[in-house]
């Protein structure tokens, strides 16, 4: 017999009813006032669905209860009879954003346990019981919860001894009241919310550090007793592909979701050759569940995780979320929802987060694999590879042509890594940010990047990198490259693959009928291009022709170029070179089948294509039949002190016009090729980094003349369009003269982010984080279109560059373009198209689409 205890009563301060509001169908209630659970379980008993009696509590009313303002917890308890017996659960607004743990079985008791016994059984009610005091002490009287271990068969000793143990460890004796043990739950779990762990978790979860918490209070479905009672979770899509599939488990003689815990003695929910099943045992149970489910899915317009109970036979339904799933199950729940006119295709569309697209398009690894992080960067190109450690551009080569996958890791990389950034299957930098060469080059390729780990270090003599903790990585160990996350993992986890199927491809084909700007792609090689076509991209916006000669033979011919003596042997040198650039371009044409190509002129300073070490210098010496002198004189004669404001883009085209002659008769040498196999071509040629408009005709006129040159000799017409990158803050100053002599004006939001903030990105990465940490950014500027600075820049070359040519066309080609800012803002102000990486295309187009949407909502 168990001692009988005193009643405390806990002190309250009343707040007002309305705070407090029994769940009904016709009860006013809001989920940004109740929180998605409250407002959840509402829609289900307006489905008729038999939920347990719940009462909910506000944001305002939990709020309060951290701040010692208690509700009239005898009004709440009125609702559930003369002996109640309640559950607490928490009620966020989105339930991604987690919150305190459920608390079952309050209102238990000596009084109630010796009631109980004698209609269930010892085993059963002792079970009651004890969870309840488990919980309590664990979660209200913050006990340590081993002191408070379950045991496989509940009895009247185990709760004899819990019972003893809670006294000694609080010199109080466990709680009877009812009202009491009610009050110190909400109150427990009030504060919980509001503690800084709880805020900093929820944060990291999208949530506003205001977010506010609210309760329901339901009537206990006990799981447990005479006949079949048991608990069971059930959903009706495969959280992973999203595909239609009745998953879950059922225990019997449980509560809760002890069946996801206990695989043990959980059994299936459909009939298994494997083992029992709900439907076997409990068919009429089933068949009803299956019918809730199609019911919820149909009226809340939603994949729902449906949590029930079984009691002596009948179904209670205790509560619904929304599935969690993957990126691929969020576009085929979407799609699948729209193609059965439970939603239309606009929500469809504006469902699937821009992110998850992204996660698709490239493996991931598995959320559920263990992760031993060595150290985190900058997630620079999205997706996961692993592959073993190589340091250098020669290394990775050989390791593709061994058919072993590898990472290449580098202080940081140059133009001269682009072959063994083709060969690796990822990349890290130790400097560098989202905007740097590794990280644009990543995005390009669809290669896996993370840069500015500037925590790890490089032991050049022994191969290997060091780990913050000590760790020692050498050459020909197994990593993973995290770029979703900026994590570099230890080992091979497990992981996800790409997924493009039928589903990603229908939402981008309803995503096009929305979307009201161009979405083109950056794209430098044939593969590229393919890439870009794959993704329906509407053109290329920046064809990057430099990249081109970093390939193969090409790279020693341009150095025979840049150690010619003078105009003519550079011309001469580069006549081995045309053909090389023309089947480039014949290949892009083709490929993109009569769709808008912009190819920008050459840009980078001559000494990226020279070897910065001796050992290279040496064998570059030697293929040029020079002194090792002679080289390092050459190199030291083309070294600047700052490369990105030296001899670059149409400065070098203008001192040595040898260059963009061999490219515009390239140019026009494959359109006119092209034209004659395929769709007419019309290119488009790019000069970078003007200034001043004299420039624009120097170049032009150059470029005129190669053309009509071209024309005399095939005795094919074709036409052509010069523009000019803007990437300098004075050529979006001086646009309306510029475009007098343009037909268009891309923006190249890299280099004029940088020249506007007079900041190097491949260096940005090393204090970034504590500049966005401290408010100096709002973020980086080199990740997100900053629309104050640059963004004005931008309005006034574009205000500017209309006034000087009324049909000029505008576009950002810059890595910002393919950004949902970027997007946003190049349609509030009329741009033409924006163009990005070929693989974030996809994603450039459902952001598109979404913004088209939200705008003619609210017209």
């Amino acid at each position: 017999m168990l001692r009988p205890h005193k009643v405390g009563a806990a002190v309250q301060k009343i707040v007002t009813l309305k705070e407090v509001t029994l769940i009904t169908p016709t009860a006013s209630m809001d989920a940004t006032v109740h929180g998605g659970r409250a407002k959840c379980l509402q829609r289900l008993v307006r489905l008729d669905m038999p939920v347990p009696t719940t009462v909910a509590i506000s944001f305002q009313a939990v709020h309060g209860i951290a701040m010692g303002r208690m509700p009239d917890v005898a009004k709440i308890l009125s609702h559930f009879g003369d002996a109640p017996l309640v559950s607490v659960r928490p009620s966020s607004q989105d339930p991604d954003w987690g919150g305190p743990g459920a608390i079952l079985n309050i209102g238990m008791n000596d009084a109630r346990y010796a009631a109980m016994r004698d209609t269930m059984g010892e085993t059963a009610a002792a079970a009651l019981y004890l969870r309840f005091i488990q919980c309590y002490a664990e979660h209200v009287a913050r006990l340590d919860p081993e002191s408070f271990h379950l045991p496989d068969t509940p009895n009247g000793d185990t709760l004899r001894e819990f019972l003893a143990t809670y006294e000694a460890e609080t010199d109080e004796e466990f709680p009877q009241d009812p009202q009491e043990q009610l009050a110190e739950v909400l109150r427990s779990m009030a504060r919980a919310w509001e503690g800084t762990t709880a805020r900093l978790l929820r944060q990291a979860k999208g949530a506003p550090a205001d977010a506010g918490l609210g309760l329901v209070v339901q009537a206990m479905a006990l799981g447990v007793g005479a006949g079949e009672c048991g608990a069971g979770v059930v959903q009706f899509v495969d959280a992973t592909t999203g595909a239609p599939s009745v998953i879950g488990r059922y225990q019997s003689q449980a509560q809760g979701r002890d069946a996801l815990s206990d695989k043990d003695r959980a059994i299936y929910l459909t009939k298994d050759k494997r083992g029992a099943s709900l439907e076997d045992i409990c068919p009429d149970a089933f068949a009803e569940l299956i019918r809730f489910g199609s019911l919820a899915r149909k009226h809340l317009r939603e994949e729902m995780q449906i949590e029930f109970t079984i009691q002596n036979g009948q179904l209670l339904i205790l509560d619904g979320v929304r599935v969690q799933r993957s990126s691929r199950a969020v576009v085929r729940v979407a799609v699948d929802l729209a193609n059965d006119g439970v939603i239309p295709r606009e929500e469809a569309v504006m469902r699937v987060p821009p992110s998850a697209l992204s996660e698709m398009l490239h493996r991931q690894v598995n959320p559920g694999a263990k992760r031993d992080l060595i150290v985190r960067g900058i997630a620079a190109s999205p997706g996961a590879a692993t592959g073993r450690i190589v340091f250098s551009s020669n290394e990775a080569q050989a390791s593709a042509a061994r058919g072993e996958a590898c990472i290449l890791v580098r202080r940081e990389t140059t133009p001269e890594d682009i072959r063994g950034m083709h060969a690796a299957n990822g990349v890290l930098t130790m400097r560098g940010g989202v905007t740097s060469h590794a990280a644009v080059i990543g995005r390009g390729l669809g290669l896996p990047c993370v840069v500015g780990a500037s925590d790890l270090e490089i032991n050049a003599k022994k191969h290997a990198i060091i780990a913050p903790d000590g760790r020692s990585f050498a050459e020909g160990d197994v990593i993973t490259v995290d770029g979703t996350t900026g994590d570099i993992l230890s080992g091979e986890p497990a992981m996800l693959e790409a997924a493009l199927d039928d589903w990603f491809r229908t939402l981008l084909t309803w995503a096009e009928e929305f979307c009201d700007i161009g979405i083109r792609a950056n794209a430098d090689t044939p593969a590229d291009a393919q890439t870009a076509r794959n993704f329906d991209a509407q053109g290329i916006g920046l064809c990057r022709t430099e990249h081109m000669f970093f390939d193969g033979d090409r790279l020693g011919v341009m150095r025979e170029m840049i150690f010619a003596d003078d105009a003519d042997d550079r011309r001469a040198v580069l006549e081995r070179l045309l053909p090389m650039q023309r089947s480039d371009f014949v290949e892009l044409f083709k490929i993109m089948q009569g769709l808008p190509v912009c190819i920008r002129l050459f840009d980078p300073p001559l000494h990226e294509f020279l070897p910065s070490d001796k050992a290279g210098m040496r064998d570059l010496a030697e293929g040029l039949d020079l002194h090792l002198s002679e080289v390092m004189a050459r190199v030291a004669a083309l070294e600047e002190y700052n490369p990105m404001l030296g001899m670059r883009g149409v400065r070098l085209g203008i001192s040595v016009p040898e260059i963009y002659d061999m490219q515009a008769r390239a140019i026009f040498e494959a359109t006119v090729a092209a034209s004659r196999k395929g769709a007419p071509v019309e290119p488009e040629v790019m000069i970078p980094l003007v200034s001043a408009v004299r420039e624009v005709e120097l170049v032009k006129t150059r470029i005129d003349a190669v053309a009509a040159a071209v024309k005399a000799e095939t005795g094919v017409d074709f036409s052509y369009r010069l523009g000019v990158m803007v990437e300098t803050p004075r050529a979006a100053l001086r646009a309306e003269d510029i475009a007098q002599h343009a037909a268009f004006m891309s923006f190249g939001t890299n280099d004029l982010t940088q020249m506007t903030y007079g900041l190097s990105r491949d260096d940005a990465g090393r204090f970034m984080s504590s500049y966005v940490r401290q408010g100096v950014y709002v973020e980086d500027p080199f990740h997100t279109l900053d629309v104050e600075g640059v963004g004005e820049l931008l309005s006034i070359g574009a205000e500017r560059g209309r006034k000087g040519n009324k049909d000029i066309v505008l576009s950002i080609c810059g890595e910002h373009g393919g950004s949902r800012a970027a997007i946003a803002f190049c349609r509030a102000r009329g741009f033409d198209y924006v163009s990005c990486s070929p693989f974030r295309v996809p994603v450039a187009r459902l952001s598109a689409a979404q913004l088209a949407i939200s705008k003619s909502e609210t017209i």
